[in-house]
């Protein structure tokens, strides 16, 4: 994708000259794979109209990339993590023992999580969470009761799908997208086939809300007969998967699928297809928020952090016209708020 480079003048976004002595003079990044290519596009173009080295952006998961973010504060721990979800207690927590108190999230707008195959593979064209489920869950309900998931093929799991062989390409449990999956596809398949209230019904203890816990972590399982295959990588590599198996599933986010439309098509996922439409109007059912989270002490020790985190919320980079919605992005509408509070610096908690 060919990105124009823009004029600080035309951003209204001064470029400031780096004038602080510090052991590192660049901004580094860390975290989902997801936000990867738009933090990319971002780091860039700051790097050509800014006085400031372009920042260095590195991938390898969003629960990773607040592992580094947390492990302290100071020149040898990164500045910004890229997350396909919102940081969790455990982190926050975490975070707070290691020394880093005041973090800034920044919600940068929406992604759809989109289930692709090969585009001259099998009709696969329209899903429900119940079919995922019913194909990659270790248990499934069987006339009442949760037995062993023999099922082989997609037909198998509904017969209105393609009868081939389940080969499910799925994000790795470190990736952001994986809880999404987990919360918005195995969780609903589950309760839509009656699987939850069963977990539910056979959870020990007088505890309701331990019990929902158990029962809701039970559909998360997936099976491990080699139907289900955890990718670890970024969606290149899952792309890769499908490129060499014809009847394979590879779930993406939006941007990535549709920078692929000579290789892919996508699935309807409840009736709804995915666009940029369907996520900023909530319709299309697997969507997710996207962030970066800014560790403040680090704001006027590391030159240009502020000045690259209000770049990438600018409305001529994240607004609905901007080149990240150009790649894919869906833009927030309440970027207004987001721009105050990075302006404002304001941390989590304040406000609320």
């Amino acid at each position: 994708m060919s990105f124009v480079k823009l004029t600080a003048s035309g951003l209204a976004i001064a470029a400031v000259s780096a004038t602080t002595a510090a052991a590192r003079d660049n901004v580094q990044v860390a975290g989902s794979s997801t936000v990867l290519p738009y933090a990319s596009i971002v780091a860039e173009a700051f790097g050509e109209n800014f006085d400031f080295p372009t920042p260095v952006v590195e991938s390898g998961g969003s629960s990773a990339g607040l592992k580094r973010f947390c492990d302290g504060v100071g020149e040898n721990t990164i500045d910004i993590a890229n997350a396909s979800r919102q940081i969790r207690e455990n982190e926050i927590k975490v975070c707070a023992a290691n020394g880093v108190t005041d973090i800034i999230e920044v919600r940068v707008g929406y992604d759809g999580i989109v289930f692709a195959s090969q585009k001259t593979g099998p009709e696969f064209s329209a899903f429900e969470a119940s079919d995922w489920f019913n194909a990659l869950s270790p248990m499934i309900v069987k006339d009442g009761a949760l037995v062993e998931n023999t099922n082989t093929t997609w037909a198998d799991a509904n017969p209105d799908l393609p009868a081939v062989e389940i080969a499910a390409f799925i994000p790795g449990t470190k990736h952001g997208t994986r809880e999404v999956f987990e919360e918005k596809v195995l969780v609903e398949g589950c309760k839509a086939t009656g699987a939850y209230d069963l977990y539910l019904a056979a959870a020990e203890g007088d505890d309701e809300k331990a019990k929902k816990k158990a029962a809701k972590s039970a559909c998360y399982d997936v099976r491990t007969d080699g139907k289900s295959v955890d990718i670890d990588g970024d969606y290149t590599e899952t792309l890769a998967r499908i490129d060499s198996n014809s009847d394979g599933i590879g779930v993406f986010g939006l941007a990535f699928y549709e920078n692929n439309t000579d290789k892919l098509k996508v699935a309807t996922m409840g009736g709804i297809a995915p666009s940029t439409e369907t996520i900023a109007s909530g319709e299309y059912p697997v969507s997710r928020p996207l962030f970066f989270y800014i560790k403040k002490a680090h704001i006027g020790v590391i030159p240009g952090l502020k000045e690259f985190a209000e770049f990438f919320v600018a409305d001529e980079i994240a607004g609905p016209d901007g080149p990240l919605a150009e790649y894919g992005l869906v833009s927030d509408p309440e970027l207004g708020e987001t721009q105050t509070i990075v302006s404002d610096e304001q941390t989590l908690g304040q406000g609320s």
